[in-house]
C-alpha cells in the first residue's frame, strides 16, 4: 500500500510517495482499493498553499476502486461493491484507502471506473452549477469560461443537452475544435479576441444571464460586462489567481448583478443530495449524452509530472492516476 504525502506547501517537488499501513475499518467504514485517481486543478490549490492544509496532509479529493472490507455498522456498502467518491477529507492519492461511507456512491455496472473516477469531482460540479447555482432553461444563452478544459468539455456537452446555446472561451486556436466537439455554439479566442466585447455581438448587445467562471482574476471583470442586467457572475475557481476585493458598487450595483462563490460542499452536503448528483451524472454518461474520454493517465510514482503538467495547462481533458 502507498500513497502520497507532503509535509509542507510548495511546488510539485513537495509531493512524496511512501510505503503505508492501514488499521482496519471502523464504524461507517470501509477500505477500497482504488482503481484510479482524479486529477484535478484544485489539488495544485491544495499542495501550493492557496487553500490552506494542517501538515502532513495527504492529496486529492477523488477516486474511484472496489471495497475490499467493511467496518461495523455499515448496511448499505459491501465487500465487492464498485465505488467512487469526491469529497473530503483529502488523501485520495493512493492505492488504499479508509473511508466513511456517507460521501460513497455505488457506480453503476455500465460505467468503467477510469470513467468514474474522472468525472466525479467534474461532473458533481458541472451539476450543481447548472441545477442549483443558476438553473438554466432551454434556449437560454449562456458563457463558460475554459470550455476545452476538463470541467468545461463535461459542463458543455451536459448544458447542450438542456437546450442551451453556449459560449464558451478558449485560450489558443488548439482548443477551439475541443470545444466545438464538446457542444459550444459560439468560441471566443481570449488571448485573440476582447471575449466582452465578442459577447455581446452574439447577443446583439444584451449580454447573457450567466458567467461560469473557473479561471479567476484574469477573467472576473470582462466577465460581468457580459452579463446582462441582473445576470449572475458564477465564480468557480481560481486557475488565474484569486480574486482581487470586490468593489459592489463599481462592479454589481449598475446593473443589478448577482456574485456567488460556490463550491461542492455547500449543494451535495448530504447523501440523498449526493446520490441525487451521482445519479443524474451516470444516465447522462449511459446514454451518451456526456462522452467522456480520458485524455492521458499518470502512474502514482509520476504525480510530480503530473502537477508539472497540469499548472502548465498541458492537461487538456479528464486525466487520472492509476495506482
Amino acid at each position: 500500500m502507498k500513497a502520497i504525502k507532503i509535509q509542507k506547501n510548495g511546488g510539485p517537488e513537495v509531493l512524496d510517495l511512501e510505503e503505508i499501513t492501514l488499521s482496519k475499518p471502523v464504524k461507517n467504514e470501509v477500505l477500497i482499493e482504488h482503481a484510479a485517481i482524479g486529477l484535478n486543478y484544485i489539488d495544485t490549490y491544495h499542495r501550493s498553499g492557496l487553500y490552506p492544509l494542517k501538515m502532513p496532509s495527504g492529496l486529492g479529493m477523488e477516486a474511484s476502486g472496489v471495497i475490499k472490507e467493511v467496518g461495523p455498522e455499515v448496511s448499505d456498502f459491501f465487500v465487492g461493491d464498485r465505488v467512487a467518491y469526491a469529497a473530503v477529507p483529502l488523501g485520495a492519492y493512493s492505492s488504499h484507502r479508509i473511508y466513511k461511507t456517507n460521501n460513497l456512491v455505488k457506480v453503476p455496472k455500465e460505467i468503467d471506473l477510469n470513467i468514474a473516477a474522472a468525472i466525479m469531482t467534474k461532473g458533481l460540479t458541472t451539476y450543481y452549477l447548472l441545477y442549483k447555482t443558476y438553473p438554466v432553461s432551454s434556449g437560454e444563452t449562456i458563457l463558460f469560461h475554459a470550455a476545452a478544459g476538463g470541467v468545461g468539455q463535461i459542463f458543455c456537452q451536459w448544458a447542450k443537452s438542456l437546450g442551451c446555446k453556449i459560449i464558451g472561451t478558449v485560450g489558443n486556436e488548439e482548443k477551439v475544435e475541443i470545444a466545438k466537439k464538446n457542444g459550444c455554439d459560439e468560441i471566443i479566442n481570449y488571448n485573440k479576441e476582447d471575449f466582452a466585447k465578442k459577447t455581446m455581438e452574439i447577443t446583439d448587445g444584451k449580454g447573457v444571464s450567466v458567467v461560469y467562471d473557473g479561471v479567476g482574476k484574469s477573467t472576473f471583470e470582462k466577465s460581468l460586462e457580459c452579463l446582462k442586467t441582473r445576470g449572475m457572475m458564477v465564480s468557480f475557481g481560481n486557475a488565474s489567481g484569486a480574486l482581487d476585493p470586490i468593489n459592489v458598487p463599481k462592479m454589481l450595483q449598475p446593473k443589478g448583478l448577482f456574485f456567488v462563490r460556490p463550491s461542492m460542499g455547500q449543494y451535495l452536503n448530504t447523501n440523498d443530495e449526493l446520490n441525487e448528483a451521482a445519479k443524474e451524472l451516470f444516465e447522462k454518461i449511459n446514454s451518451g449524452k456526456i462522452n467522456i474520454e480520458i485524455f492521458k493517465k499518470y502512474k502514482l510514482d509520476d504525480i510530480k509530472q503530473a502537477h508539472v503538467d497540469l499548472e502548465n495547462r498541458k492537461i487538456i481533458g479528464p486525466a487520472i492516476v492509476v495506482p
